[in-house]
């Protein structure tokens, strides 16, 4: 390890390491509190789907176009939970930054540092505050983590309500006929749904292989490396 590397590592004294495990406190109740939000408003998304599937099973005559519509709301809610998700972040990043490069170091046997200018990394950040991950990003780690199976639910539950009510169907098209609303076509709206879910899905798949190959570079260059 060179004396220049070495210049980049502050030591710290005895009352600068306190204030530290004091901000490592701090950053934790925040993660905390804003990992509460984002389970909120997954209740809600589970909850607006529950009502629409009690709705549209209530009764064999019923319309499906409840479970079309839970899909704005769901939509809405996801993006909603994705915003808040990039204010975690922010934290849980912040709270992962200290534990790998203070307390690890600390608790390991030999000369653990992962990062020479860990210190300067954390500091711009407080400095210049900015969001670790994009909103795209995001939008994908929500979805692989939780809207995908509800979406996966909604999707099975629309075409399990068209193929069995009010009576088995007998044919495609008669599934078809039954997913008109309106004057939309009943083709147009299940292409609108399968749109909607592949969409989606790929964001998901991108935003996961978008996190592998930054975890491959382990690309830390600046503080938005931190998410």
């Amino acid at each position: 390890m060179s004396s220049e590397n070495q210049k980049k590592r502050k030591d710290l004294n005895a009352a600068e390491i306190g204030a530290l495990a004091h901000l490592y406190r701090a950053e934790v109740y925040r993660s905390t509190i804003w990992r509460t939000r984002l389970d909120t408003t997954t209740n809600w998304a589970v909850v607006t789907l529950g009502i629409a599937l009690s709705i549209t099973f209530a009764a064999p005559t019923a319309s499906a176009l409840p479970l079309v519509l839970v899909g704005v709301l769901l939509l809405f809610f996801m993006t909603m939970e994705a915003r808040r998700y990039r204010f975690f972040n922010v934290w849980r990043a912040r709270c992962r930054w200290m534990e790998t490069h203070f307390y690890a170091p600390m608790l390991h046997d030999g000369d653990l540092h992962l990062e020479e200018n860990w210190q300067q990394t954390l500091a711009e950040d407080y400095w210049r505050p900015k969001y670790h991950v994009s909103m795209m990003v995001s939008i994908g780690r929500r979805v692989r983590s939780t809207y995908l199976w509800i979406l996966l639910i909604q999707a099975l539950a629309y075409l399990s309500k068209l193929i069995v009510h009010p009576e088995p169907a007998k044919s495609v098209a008669e599934v078809l006929t039954r997913a008109d609303v309106g004057p939309v076509p009943g083709i147009f709206v299940v292409m609108s749904g399968l749109f909607y879910i592949l969409a989606l899905l790929a964001i998901a798949i991108w935003s996961f292989d978008h996190d592998r190959k930054r975890s491959i570079r382990g690309d830390r260059s600046s503080g938005s490396s931190m998410g």
